[in-house]
């Protein structure tokens, strides 16, 4: 395990190292650029343009302006090791107002939200010494002696500086928490693949606009904490250092001095500074760590194994290694016809087509996976999110009744009809098991209390003949009176002893006596659900505790952004096949692929038949903040029928030879013939 670990580590700092470290050169290199600008713009003087120019010229080169550019330059590194150690390819979407308050307080985004307050608080400073002027120094001569002998010379507090110290901090907070609120710790991948160049130049004009415009709202919030609670830090800094406060300036904690045009003017270009550096920073990163990585398919040498795309998606990397492997699976389905012969080529010696058999089950893998995933969370809301307790009483007579119905159960053992045997099942059914992972004996529980066990089978197409609830059964305490499968003859020949039709007897007799609870445990109950509805009356307790539906569907999507490649890749090399496969070799998987992507189609329908599930993706205008992981859900279902027409055109009426269930079948010619 250890060793495998420190292989995924090492492939990750190959991959991502390099990326990491050309996009912090590209943000030093462009600072000197940015403080150029700032130091012409805050020193303006359109009435002497000449003179203007001419001082710009001289202050880039001072000692000082040198220094603050070092110093930004630390500054952008400690952001740069913050966004790498920040970053996540799957959002994080909290799903109440109690899980965004959590994640704010979180340890980890406290120590986030700390050191950018004081970075921002050192970029604040530098814009104070670059601006020059009554912001350069924290102490200054005061204009009239306060003490008694006048030749000696107070010092005092100089509040614009303090003012812009503050201000600094105050955004560098601002930041760390709108970067927790937007997710800007998300990646997200391009669908177009361009140039660096061109989606920097592209993301250019959106950063400096959002940080003028964000930089405005910062100027107005900090103006307003300063009014109300600016004396607090004057008071501080002024009896740490024993300055003075001079008494012919207004404190800025007045809305005389507030109102000064040339504090807010300057305020406000810091801010913008500030933002400017930390954005493009943050830029810079996404547009390197996104960037397409080509995995070979076939090792050249035997050290390159661990590196080959069937490899990695087989292992456990990092999400980010994941995901880039399976964009480049996506590319290479797509642009590649040469990787593409390697995909479907046979292993020498053995004739095993070990890289088609990688890809295409790790493929399905993710596809029933979500698969799963829905089902469960459909069955979650058809029970408005919590699976409803039996109490004593009620499974009481669940017992009795499930003793009852078997005992009824035998008296009609001798009928055979509507009975399906596994040895009768198309051989398309029990193949299509194969890439669906089958739930452990902890996930089903009992078989009187599992409310999700009967529907994954329905809605995987598995047809499980040992269920009692098999049939149209929507309650799993609500019994189904008729012919069971477990009692007819044909059954009992194939469990080849007489006693299986006794076994559901045995379980209820056992369970009528083990599975009582006690008095505690009801009791508690009983407290449990009146604290439940003492609670759900208070309305400020509600307001945090109640789930957003929107924010909860998006969190079931938050990762489909792997399951669309994932359909992307499979389904353009299974339309590959049809003239590039000279093995056959995914011919052999063909009804399982149709089997699994019809399947999560009908899932994928049914849930955007959900009362809460909007039909129509919400219309996203230009933003320099990603909101695409919002829509992901309506790409994931234009991909899935995009990839089956992707395979019914290609393939046509060949698909009838193909062996598939009675409703696939039909669901099938329904793409055939373009009506879906």
């Amino acid at each position: 395990m250890r060793a495998g670990g420190g292989e995924q580590q090492a492939l990750l700092r190959q991959v991502l190292g390099w990326r990491v470290a050309a996009s912090i050169a590209w943000s030093v290199l462009l600072l000197p650029l940015c403080t150029a600008v700032f130091i012409s713009i805050s020193s303006i003087d359109l009435f002497h343009p000449i003179q203007w120019i001419s001082n710009s010229f001289n202050d880039w080169y001072t000692s000082y302006v040198i220094f603050c550019i070092l110093l930004m330059s630390v500054v952008i590194l400690i952001i740069s090791i913050f966004n790498v150690e920040f970053y996540a390819v799957v959002p994080s979407i909290p799903c109440s107002r109690l899980a965004l308050l959590g994640k704010i307080i979180h340890p980890r985004q406290v120590i986030h939200s700390v050191v950018h307050a004081i970075m921002g608080m050192l970029v604040a400073w530098c814009a104070a010494v670059m601006t020059k002027g009554k912001f350069q120094f924290l102490a200054l001569p005061c204009t009239a002696s306060e003490s008694l002998d006048g030749a000696v010379q107070h010092m005092c507090l100089n509040e614009y500086h303090l003012f812009l110290l503050l201000s600094g901090a105050f955004m560098g907070y601002n930041y760390s928490l709108l970067y927790l609120v937007n997710n800007m710790n998300y990646l997200p991948f391009p669908i177009i693949q361009q140039y660096k160049y061109l989606r920097f130049r592209r993301s250019l004009p959106l950063l400096v606009k959002r940080s003028c415009v964000e930089s405005l709202y910062l100027v107005r919030n900090v103006c307003v904490a300063h009014y109300f609670f600016g004396y607090i830090p004057r008071a501080w800094i002024s009896t740490t250092m024993d300055l003075h406060t001079d008494s012919k300036l207004h404190p800025l904690d007045t809305l005389t001095g507030l109102l000064d045009l040339s504090l807010l003017y300057h305020t406000w270009l810091c801010g913008v500074f500030l933002l400017i550096t930390w954005h493009v920073t943050w830029l810079l990163f996404k547009i390197y760590a996104t960037e397409a990585h080509h995995f070979p398919v076939q090792p050249t040498f035997a050290e390159e194994t661990d590196q080959c795309l069937p490899k990695i998606l087989n292992s456990n990397p990092p999400l980010i290694i994941k995901f880039l492997a399976l964009q480049d699976l996506m590319l290479l389905s797509q642009y590649s016809p040469i990787r593409r012969q390697e995909v479907f080529s046979l292993s020498q010696p053995g004739g095993h087509p070990h890289n088609w058999t990688a890809i295409s089950k790790e493929c399905l893998n993710l596809l029933s996976d979500l698969t799963q995933k829905l089902i469960i969370q459909q069955e979650a809301a058809a029970t408005n999110g919590r699976v409803k307790q039996p109490s004593t009483g009620e499974l009481g007579r669940s017992l009795s009744s499930s003793e009852a119905a078997v005992k009824e159960e035998m008296a009609f053992q001798t009928q055979r009809s509507n009975v399906i045997s596994r040895a009768h099942m198309p051989s398309l059914v029990k193949s299509s098991l194969l890439p669906l992972k089958a739930l452990s004996t902890s996930d089903l529980g009992s078989s009187f209390g599992s409310p999700f066990s009967s529907a994954l089978n329905r809605k995987a197409g598995i047809l499980d003949l040992n269920s009692p609830w098999h049939g149209s059964v929507q309650s799993p305490h609500v019994m189904r009176r008729g012919p069971k499968l477990w009692t007819s003859s044909s059954d009992l020949q194939m469990n080849g002893s007489p006693q299986a039709s006794f076994s559901m007897i045995s379980v209820a007799r056992v369970g009528n006596e083990a599975i009582q609870p006690s008095f505690i445990y009801t009791w508690l109950q009983n407290k449990q659900e009146q604290v439940r509805s003492f609670l759900s009356k208070r309305v400020l307790i509600m307001y945090f505790f109640n789930k957003h539906p929107e924010a909860s569907i998006q969190a079931v999507f938050s990762d489909a952004q792997m399951h669309i490649w994932a359909l992307e890749g499979l389904s353009r090399l299974v339309a590959a096949s049809f003239t590039e496969d000279r093995f056959g070799v995914v011919q052999t998987t063909l009804p399982v692929i149709l089997n699994t992507l019809l399947t999560l189609q009908e899932v994928v329908d049914k849930h955007f038949k959900l009362p809460h599930a909007s039909s129509k993706p919400p219309r996203i205008s230009g933003s320099l903040m990603d909101t695409s992981y919002k829509t992901l859900r309506f790409a994931l279902r234009a991909s899935l029928k995009t990839a089956i027409y992707r395979i019914t055109t290609t393939f046509g009426e060949h698909l009838n030879a193909v062996q598939v269930s009675a409703e696939h079948k039909k669901r099938l010619q329904q793409f055939l013939e373009f009506k879906e």
